[in-house]
């Protein structure tokens, strides 16, 4: 069940400790009925949880993961089993995260076949991004995996919007908006049935990006109107993915994070903190 919807309800600066406290409340209490059907699978049927559920799991036996992703002015969670996405919510709510993402997120938790006694892994955009957004999506990623104690893992921002485009022989940059008539920007290219980084994420303007422009370039993420009037202008060397590809969601992170989980990787749940961008020295 995929939803785009949005935003709505009050604005607030920081995360709210009693919304936390009642998800993580819920996620810990039902970590026993997790336990007891993990034990009564493999009792039963003498195989393993990931067999149940008809999964290679890898190392961690993940059997439901949820993707959280608030580094801009978009919100977005996923929750994601391995072979299927769930429920996906995509939104615009500036300033608003934390009063519109904890309800949604447990709704959501709620109505999937198993709640939240499935949930074993959490995925959470780390940054490049907004100050206040990547602390909020950070928090509550950390508060899941904290009650739950389940592997977390952060991943880079503009990865999650690349994930999305299609095989291209194409460069392809990805773009936020950094405030300004600043951009964040990334390129990647296409090998070995991947986009992978080129040049690493950093604060730009559109004239400076265009000038590194030489040959046939794609461009996706959170384009402006300045960037697409821009862009446009250089076609057919410049092309623009449409509007949907453009817009980050949190099922390609979703996908993201379980790469990761199968070749049984995590972050340190101490350690994992937003990446920032500086302007350059």
């Amino acid at each position: 069940m995929a939803r785009t919807s949005a935003g709505t309800g009050p604005s607030r600066s920081f995360v709210d400790p009693i919304g936390v406290l009642r998800l993580q409340r819920s996620v810990a209490a039902d970590a026993v009925l997790f336990r007891a059907r993990r034990t009564t699978s493999r009792t039963a049927t003498g195989v393993s949880e990931s067999s149940v559920w008809g999964l290679n799991l890898g190392t961690y036996g993940v059997v439901m993961l949820v993707a959280i992703d608030t580094a801009t002015e978009y919100a977005s969670f996923a929750i994601h089993d391995g072979s299927r996405l769930l429920v996906e919510e995509t939104w615009k709510t500036p300033r608003r995260h934390t009063a519109e993402l904890l309800p949604r997120l447990a709704v959501a938790l709620g109505q999937v076949d198993g709640g939240a006694a499935r949930l074993s892994g959490v995925a959470v955009t780390k940054g490049p991004g907004s100050f206040t957004g990547l602390r909020v999506g950070m928090a509550i990623a950390k508060g899941l995996a904290l009650a739950r104690g389940i592997p977390i893992v952060g991943l880079p921002t503009l990865d999650v919007v690349v994930a999305a485009q299609r095989a291209d022989s194409r460069p392809l940059w990805a773009v936020l908006q950094a405030g300004r008539k600043r951009i964040c920007a990334a390129a990647y290219c296409w090998q070995d049935g991947e986009w992978r980084e080129e040049t690493p994420p950093h604060l730009t303007t559109w004239p400076k990006v265009i000038q590194e422009i030489s040959s046939p370039t794609l461009f996706c993420g959170e384009i402006d109107p300045e960037g697409l009037q821009i862009l446009t202008a250089l076609a057919p060397l410049v092309t623009v993915v449409p509007a949907a590809f453009r817009v980050r969601r949190a099922g390609f992170l979703a996908e993201l994070g379980w790469q990761r989980l199968y070749r049984g990787e995590q972050d340190d749940l101490s350690r994992l903190a937003p990446i920032y961008l500086q302007h350059p020295v």
